[in-house]
């Protein structure tokens, strides 16, 4: 099977901007990417009506990304809190619509770094809470044909869902057309026992799939069998595409945040395109002309 190859546009510049936007698409499109995840740290940060026309031009698929930055939870918060995250995630949506985006994929849960111990008894209560906060979200994407694609975090950047089997125990009576699961190599090669078997597990509900080295660097300069990996990812029909998501490390704010502490490659640019170069010999090496 082979797959588009995509790339985030937090590999250059943080945030998204229309001012920065043309460029980044441009550079996607020239690395030969056929996808980009475009994130909405905050609305307003670019515009869809603009974005739309860029993507158009330059022939690349639409995915859009949501942050969970300081202040957005949906758990273990106040009210408005809950409430004002509900509506960043339904201005994603809103995107996503405008764009044709199949998904908005994030971490979905609290902000990213947000970390406590629980018991057992804790943990099922708010699993519960996370449920109620997101089922009006789940069936506003129903609804206009989204898929709302909720990402384990690793342990360092979250305590509520790390893996896959924690992610269909919090979130699995709400799966289905509007809500799935969004698997990111980084996450599952910190968390996950087998990467093949939590791939497997998540099954039908898997709905999009990032990618990067294991020291999220570029994809195929490190240890993951990625053969084996895209295997698992045949053995449930996934046919979406794989986004490649690093960061740079020149924006402080997103250096922090993703622990960006020195350089990942020699370029951002080099990152990318070994990537895609990596990714696209694999796939034509498991699906000859």
């Amino acid at each position: 099977m082979r797959r588009t190859i995509g790339v985030n546009t937090w590999v250059w510049a943080s945030p998204l901007t229309d001012e920065n936007l043309p460029a980044l698409t441009a550079k996607a499109a020239e690395l030969g990417f056929g996808a980009i995840e475009l994130p909405v740290e905050s609305p307003g940060d670019w515009s869809a009506d603009a974005a739309a026309e860029l993507l158009a031009e330059h022939r690349l698929a639409p995915i859009v990304i949501g942050a969970m930055g300081p202040g957005r939870n949906l758990v273990a918060a106040p009210g408005s809190e809950i409430v004002a995250t509900q509506n960043y995630l339904v201005h994603c949506l809103g995107v996503a619509e405008r764009l044709g985006s199949p998904v908005v994929a994030g971490p979905f849960t609290a902000a990213t770094g947000r970390a406590w111990r629980m018991d057992a008894e804790e943990r099922e209560a708010r699993y519960r809470e996370l449920r109620l906060s997101l089922a009006p979200v789940v069936r506003k994407a129903e609804d206009r044909g989204i898929r709302l694609a909720i990402e384990p975090l690793n342990r360092y950047e979250t305590s509520l869902v790390n893996t896959v089997e924690q992610a269909l125990e919090a979130l699995g009576p709400l799966l289905g057309p509007g809500l799935g699961l969004a698997l990111d190599s980084y996450h599952l090669n910190i968390e996950e026992k087998s990467i093949g078997d939590a791939v497997r597990a998540a099954g039908e509900h898997l709905a999009y799939v990032q990618v990067c080295g294991n020291d999220r660097g570029a994809v195929g300069d490190d240890h993951l069998d990625w053969p084996a990996f895209l295997d698992a990812l045949d053995d449930v029909g996934y046919t979406g595409a794989l986004g490649l998501e690093s960061f740079t490390g020149e924006n402080a704010t997103i250096a922090v945040a993703a622990s960006v502490w020195r350089p990942l490659a020699p370029s951002q640019d080099e990152l990318a395109a070994r990537s895609i170069r990596y990714l696209t010999a694999l796939q034509d090496e498991r699906n000859p002309a």
